[in-house]
Parts: structure tokens; sequence; C-alpha cells
């Protein structure tokens, strides 16, 4: 059984497949690239059995037909976060809690950063938006960088790309290199949310709701919290 997703879920996805194997469920091969590649692939026919993607392309790829609309369930959530660089080794147990105390400190972070990397995904195109709210837009135009497709924005900042990086706390998670601050405060929080569909080109579509059915159970809550994930199909 094949399943495409974004680059967000990938370390997420292989614990959860070889979980759900090991009940006797069928063993999912996932390829994970770029959300916009992912997409285009599954719209352009691509056969695949499953696909988890940020909830909102997913939902588009079903209203056009490629994804069985009934199948679409919330799997995770992530909330962005902030990292910098560090020449010493990652926290395992990154801070979940706001890298400062509201909107005030996150733009005046911005404000100091030379350079600020974004991802090429929703929390990159969420945290464009709250610039150009905050007014921020022109002034911060020559400092946005956009990591390229499938480059966590981790990988930018450790490499002294950029001097911050805002991108999901589960794609910084293990990334060396970097101290992730904390995510956003609630003021001005990103939080994306992940689904999971049927290809309506896959050839067992019993099988796959089966393996989506695991992925989104209470069972596989443990493994999403492990990994920097909200549970979303509980909240």
């Amino acid at each position: 059984m094949r399943a495409i997703s974004s680059m967000a879920t990938r370390v997420l996805l292989a614990e959860l497949s070889a979980a759900s194997a090991a009940i006797g469920l069928p063993l999912v091969e996932i390829e994970s690239v770029g959300g916009v590649d992912a997409a285009r692939r599954v719209a352009l026919g691509e056969r695949v059995d499953l696909v988890i993607l940020a909830s909102d392309a997913l939902q588009d790829l079903a209203q056009h037909g490629h994804v069985v609309p009934s199948s679409v369930t919330p799997l995770a959530s992530s909330h962005t976060a902030i990292a910098i660089r560090s020449r010493g080794s990652f926290d395992a147990t990154p801070p979940s809690t706001p890298a400062f105390d509201d909107a005030v400190g996150v733009r005046a972070a911005l404000r100091d950063a030379g350079s600020v990397g974004y991802s090429t995904g929703p929390s990159g195109a969420a945290l464009l938006r709250q610039i150009e709210n905050w007014n921020m837009a022109a002034e911060m135009r020559d400092r946005l960088v956009q990591a390229r497709s499938g480059t966590p924005v981790a990988r930018l900042v450790a490499d002294g790309e950029v001097d911050i990086g805002f991108q999901q706390l589960s794609e910084m998670i293990g990334q060396d290199g970097i101290r992730i601050l904390g995510v956003l405060p609630p003021d001005c929080a990103i939080e994306t949310v992940f689904a999971g569909g049927v290809a309506t080109a896959t050839a067992d579509p019993a099988a796959a709701l089966s393996v989506l059915s695991f992925f989104c159970s209470a069972a596989a809550a443990p493994i999403k919290r492990m990994h920097g994930f909200n549970d979303a199909s509980a909240s």
C-alpha cells in the first residue's frame, strides 16, 4: 500500500505505519515530499492509496474527485514554533510553551532579525498573512527567506542562512544545530491541522480506510505527542 504526504508528517507517519503493521494491518510505504508537489501529483492521477496533507489541501483534492470525501479525517495538528541557531546539540524535549509573552515580542524578534526563514507550506502562508496584518510587510520584504521545497526551515537556521526560523514544532523536533525558543504565543498562534483521506485511485479502499482509521485512533495519540503533534481527531 502506498501513501503520499507532506514533509511535515514524514517521521510521524513512518512510526504510525509500523505500529499499524504490528497489529496486522497492511504495511504502508509512505513517500513524503513538499506539500504542493504531493497535491499536484495526486491531482494528476498518481496511483496512491492514502493522502495525508494539510486539511485545506486535502479538502481541495476531495472536492475535485481525487480523494474520497467521506474518508477525510483530521489526523494531527502542530503549532508553529520559532528557532534560532545553536552550536550545541538539539534539545530532545523542545518547549511547547510560548516563545514570547505575546505578539509584541514576536514583532520585536522579527525586526531584530537580519533574515527570517519560513516554509512553503501552510505555516509559511499564515506567517506572511500575520506580517501583513501587522503592517510589517514592507519592512520585512527583503529579509524573508522561503525554504526550498522539501527543505525544512530548521536546516536554513542550522546552516546560518537565516537568523530566525518559523515552522511547525513537529518539523523542528530532533533537528541538530538549532535551539527551539517555543511556539508562537496565543494571541498570534498558528496551528496547522493535517488530515488523511483515501485516494480515489486506490485499488483497495477498504484496506486503505482501515489503516487511516488506526492513524486517527486513540491508540495512535501517544505517538503523535512524542513527535510534537496534538491529536486533532480528539480536539
